[in-house]
């Protein structure tokens, strides 16, 4: 009888926990197709977007989607989002980032801001690699020229790291995220994967999109196309 009662409080306890994996994973879907819907929504205005030329260098690009109202106060605010990087076949399967810290300015008041960022060389490359790094101290960012043919200016050419925009209000715009940290959210990876799957091994292109995720990286793909020299 005893074993009966744990068997059936196994059961029990294994039910109870399917619905809310479920949920999870249908969080990170509803996570990706924001960010792809955040990116649309950027580029569909021309005179406002994110220039050619960065489009066209870019080694990665991060979409943190939705910091809404409530969700963030001076010095706590919390984003979370999806990150993919150029491979030698293509843009990789995403893996899941958060963004925690800094102060976001005219953002606090509590308008919904979407935040994209872009790695613009090697050196962006490997602090994605890492588990966690700060912008403006780890890694040199630079708020980003917008404007589909604007001219940059040379300095993030030369020092950035990582390019920086933010959209609140219908206004797409450069801005500062010196002070923030960006880190790998390994839970919400794994859960997703199904599998611990280290970071660089997804965002080297190692690891297959899953089907949730093609939407996303072919939108990344269709902006993002290379330069041809």
């Amino acid at each position: 009888m005893n074993r009966f009662k744990t068997a059936l409080c196994a059961v029990a306890v294994l039910a109870s926990t399917l619905p809310a994996m479920a949920a999870d994973k249908a969080k990170l879907d509803e996570r990706l197709t924001s960010a792809q819907a955040v990116l649309n929504e950027v580029m569909a205005a021309p005179d406002k977007s994110i220039p050619n030329s960065i489009l066209s260098n870019a080694e990665c690009v991060v979409v943190i989607p939705g910091f809404k109202k409530g969700a963030f106060v001076v010095g706590a605010q919390y984003g979370q989002g999806a990150a993919t990087c150029r491979t030698g076949h293509g843009w990789s399967a995403p893996v899941f980032v958060q963004l925690t810290g800094g102060s976001f300015g005219f953002q606090a008041g509590g308008q919904s801001t979407d935040l994209v960022l872009v790695a613009m060389n090697q050196g962006g490359l490997q602090h994605m690699l890492t588990n966690k790094f700060k912008i403006g101290a780890d890694a040199a960012a630079s708020a980003g020229p917008v404007g589909r043919n604007a001219q940059a200016g040379t300095d993030w050419k030369l020092n950035a790291e990582f390019l920086t925009y933010s959209r609140s209000k219908g206004l797409f715009l450069g801005i500062n995220l010196d002070g923030t940290v960006l880190s790998q959210n390994q839970d919400d990876t794994r859960e997703f994967y199904g599998a611990a799957i280290p970071f660089k091994a997804i965002l080297d292109g190692e690891t297959p999109a899953p089907p949730d995720a093609r939407p996303f990286v072919g939108t990344v793909a269709r902006y993002f196309v290379a330069s041809q020299k």
